[in-house]
């Protein structure tokens, strides 16, 4: 573990998005090798703390959350490193490129980055091979949907239902993404009339597949950290009456408070250290409201134990990291479930 400053030094080298597919391909190596894993699961596993949540039973409460594996090659190994579940995504019905590159940039003096990569990968098809079949013991695998770039706002609701169609007999949880800053037009989904629109249709197809296959699939929310407090209530009170069953908070932001980096000016969503406030602010605001029913992930700025505390404490039922693995290394979950009261 002490190891990971020297490998991140050289890794940091790299173009950001070939680092991460570097490291995304050699995790997803010793997911396929099985004594690879088990190396790997020794070392990293740390202890139980299990969790219920939307019907669910976690190992723990720290999650992946979407963006790090976005096409489900590499989920096998990331959860050999110690995650009580592990969000694959954003997955839309087609492949698409994303957005030109560079597209992903290192704020190494904040522990931040920025992406803009909107919503790149291989299609519904092709993660839905990737997560079929045997799955590591105790891992709950959600997976995170979203439109494709060039699907109308009118016809959003089309490509998650179809999206809700092909993963509600593989996953264990769906992610709604209406809230990425880097589609155009994606985050007008999260007002009042669009979001409950697509939600009711979603809810709809949702207990149809009760009805017809006795499946029930928990459907969670993923918000920005940008939102309003008249924009934040219309949303809780829409996912609400729509019987969505949890809230993510937050996807990335399109604020630069406090940043010095010359890469602040690049376009997209912030994720790490800097939003780890307004993260904060929107987990408690969504448990006051609530009252604590509507069961919330928090996600945004985790790098370390305290971080964890902090959201669980505001409210979050379970927490997500992304940039802090990035930064600290595969040894964080371990670390954390470690240290947590």
């Amino acid at each position: 573990m002490t190891l990971y400053p020297l490998f991140r030094a050289l890794l940091f080298r790299l173009e950001p998005e070939r680092a991460h597919n570097l490291t995304l391909n050699l995790i997803r190596i010793a997911g396929i090798i099985q004594p690879m894993g088990a190396i790997l699961q020794a070392w990293f596993e740390g202890p139980k703390r299990p969790v219920k949540v939307f019907g669910l039973n976690f190992a723990n409460p720290v999650g992946l959350a979407a963006g790090y594996d976005k096409d489900g090659l590499g989920w096998r190994g990331l959860a050999c490193l110690g995650f009580g579940h592990i969000e694959v995504g954003t997955v839309t019905p087609l492949p698409q490129q994303g957005n030109p590159k560079p597209r992903l940039f290192r704020l190494s003096k904040e522990r931040a980055l920025i992406n803009r990569m909107g919503f790149p990968g291989r299609g519904s098809e092709f993660v839905m091979g990737q997560i079929q079949g045997k799955r590591p013991p105790g891992l709950v695998l959600g997976v995170n949907i979203g439109k494709n770039k060039d699907t109308a706002l009118e016809d959003a609701a089309k490509d998650y239902l179809r999206l809700l169609r092909i993963f509600a007999p593989l996953a264990d949880y769906l992610t709604i993404n209406v809230s990425s800053p880097n589609t155009v037009g994606l985050r007008r989904l999260q007002a009042r009339e669009l979001l409950d629109d697509l939600l009711k249709q979603l809810n709809r197809e949702k207990e149809l597949l009760v009805q017809q296959q006795v499946l029930k699939i928990p459907i969670l929310v993923k918000i920005a950290p940008d939102l309003s407090d008249t924009e934040l209530d219309d949303a809780l009170d829409v996912i609400q009456s729509n019987q969505m069953d949890g809230v993510i908070a937050t996807n990335t932001t399109l604020a630069r408070d406090g940043i010095q980096s010359p890469m602040a000016n690049e376009a997209g969503g912030l994720s790490g250290e800097p939003l780890l406030g307004r993260s904060l602010e929107m987990v408690g605001k969504i448990y006051q409201r609530t009252g604590g029913s509507l069961p919330v992930i928090g996600v945004g700025g985790i790098s370390n134990t305290a971080g964890v505390q902090k959201m669980l404490d505001a409210g979050a039922a379970l927490v997500q990291i992304y940039t802090g693995l990035i930064y600290e290394g595969p040894g964080l979950i371990k670390r954390i479930l470690c240290d947590l009261q």
